[in-house]
């Protein structure tokens, strides 16, 4: 099993961040059609969207009730889409568009793991054949993958999670059954978690006509996904060690990788994010660039989505979101909360905003309109910067009063 450096140490203010750059998890890094590292915004809002969570919540815009006292949301913020959630109570505190559907980018990789990750042992050991890696996409993100050499299954979740790698993704979707099987697999979880925006073409996220999901339901997933102790320490993890060439007769070679979420790691000159425990980030020509982060201040536990902002490059996507989590933490409390984070279908059965209809009644491309715990994280010194362990950050699901699901998803 690979060694691995989760972001367990609580690290002083003065601490220096690695100089090197780390690519985001380009999943179809091909050039941008503005040529300025954005796609283009010919879509606006549709005018009505999923109400899935809460009337508020499918209407174009920004929607906030602010109570007195409460802070103003960040200025300037650009993202097409985003949510800020209540990690435990499910509580949206704020939204932008949230069920805007969107191509994803690598945040798809979140429904992967959430519905792969539990059917794999992680000390199972596999062989790569060049079959596996034969449909991994044009420009894909790899993490180094190699035919005819053995992996374990924690190898390549650490592959998917730290470098975003679409090789990882395709060896693992074939050990599930095959890309196919694991794609209708996805589609039935996201269903099943009441993320009706999403529409899965392919595992990896790498843009492909009519995949999209929404703020919203990066959301809902990452949340189901932060349940699972694997999960939460792959997500958490900021750099490991990956098996590299392995000879007859030899010691296996092994590399480091390292996480490209730059509030974790503070690489490409974002400071590393004050309680920051994942979970993932995306970028491609059709998504412009998008990231789920959950972090922890106190006994505050927040969920933040943005997908694609409009401005400042690469960078924009981790900015945008710590200032949604610096609002966010500054607000709990002081707003009126617009919706919710929804339980699976198998927790609830009663109906809550728009029925739960199937997205394949009502699919549309992106920009169309939509269809229909455990433990305590690790606590924050007071002054320090600190990154949280995977493991150690989890969620207890809290559902309304007379709603209580009859089991975790």
């Amino acid at each position: 099993m690979s060694a691995s450096k989760t972001a367990l140490t609580v690290l002083s203010a003065a601490l220096l961040v690695p100089a090197m750059l780390v690519a985001p998890a380009h999943a179809a890094p091909t050039p941008p059609a503005d040529g300025k590292g954005q796609p283009p915004k010919a879509l606006a809002p549709p005018a009505s969207m999923s109400t899935v969570g809460g009337a508020s919540l499918g209407q174009p815009g920004t929607q906030v009730n602010l109570l007195p006292g409460a802070p103003a949301l960040p200025a300037n913020l650009t993202g097409r889409s985003w949510i800020v959630a209540d990690a435990e109570t499910g509580k949206v505190l704020a939204a932008h568009n949230a069920h805007w559907r969107l191509p994803p980018a690598s945040t798809m990789k979140m429904l992967f793991a959430d519905t792969v990750l539990p059917s794999l042992p992680k000390d199972q050991v596999h062989k790569v054949t060049e079959q596996e890696l034969s449909d991994v996409g044009a420009g894909s993100s790899l993490v180094g993958v190699k035919e005819d050499h053995e992996y374990s299954v924690h190898d390549l979740w650490l592959g998917v999670f730290l470098r975003s790698g679409n090789d990882a993704v395709h060896v693992l979707s074939a050990m599930n059954g095959g890309v196919d099987k694991t794609v209708k697999d996805m589609q039935a979880h996201a269903e099943e978690l009441q993320a009706l925006d999403t529409h899965v073409v392919s595992p990896d996220g790498y843009d492909a006509p009519g995949q999209v999901s929404s703020a919203y339901d990066l959301t809902l997933i990452a949340r189901s996904g932060l349940q699972k102790q694997d999960f939460r320490e792959y997500c958490g993890t900021s750099s490991a060690k990956f098996p590299g060439l392995q000879e007859t007769g030899k010691p296996r070679d092994y590399f480091e990788i390292q996480n490209t979420n730059r509030l974790m790691t503070g690489a490409g000159g974002i400071s590393p994010y004050k309680g920051i425990a994942g979970v993932k980030n995306g970028n491609t020509t059709m998504a412009g660039s998008t990231f789920t982060g959950a972090a922890q201040r106190g006994d505050k536990k927040l969920l933040v989505t943005v997908m694609n902002p409009g401005a400042g490059g690469v960078n924009s996507v981790y900015e945008e979101t710590a200032d949604l989590f610096d609002w966010g933490f500054a607000a709990q409390g002081k707003v009126k909360p617009v919706g919710e984070l929804v339980p699976p279908k198998s927790a609830d059965t009663t109906s809550q905003g728009s029925p739960a209809q199937s997205h394949e009644n009502n699919a549309s491309a992106a920009g169309g309109g939509a269809g229909g715990g455990i433990g305590t994280a690790l606590g924050i010194a007071g002054g320090a910067l600190a990154v949280l362990a995977g493991g150690a950050f989890a969620v207890n699901r809290r559902w309304p009063r007379g709603r209580r699901g009859r089991g975790s998803a």
